[in-house]
């Protein structure tokens, strides 16, 4: 009978090794939703609220909720 001799798995240190492949895939994934997230979100909103507030006229804005009677401090003209 010829058997044929199976290597031995390593035991020492593989939960090391382990550990170190899956903290760098961590690494690696959460740089990718923070770029993600970035160029996703962030980016879109700022760009939103700049061309919000590159023609916003902020007494025209109160001279239009004094008309329509929403504070209650203020007469209407």
């Amino acid at each position: 009978m010829s058997q044929t001799l199976l290597s031995k798995p390593q035991m020492r240190g593989l939960l090391a090794k382990r550990l170190r492949f899956h903290i760098a895939g961590a690494f690696v994934f959460s740089l990718s939703i923070v770029a993600l997230y970035k160029f996703g979100v962030a980016e879109p909103r700022k760009r939103a609220y700049a061309n919000f507030y590159k023609n916003y006229d902020a007494k025209k804005e109160f001279e239009a909720m004094r008309d329509a009677g929403i504070f209650q401090g203020v007469s209407p003209k």
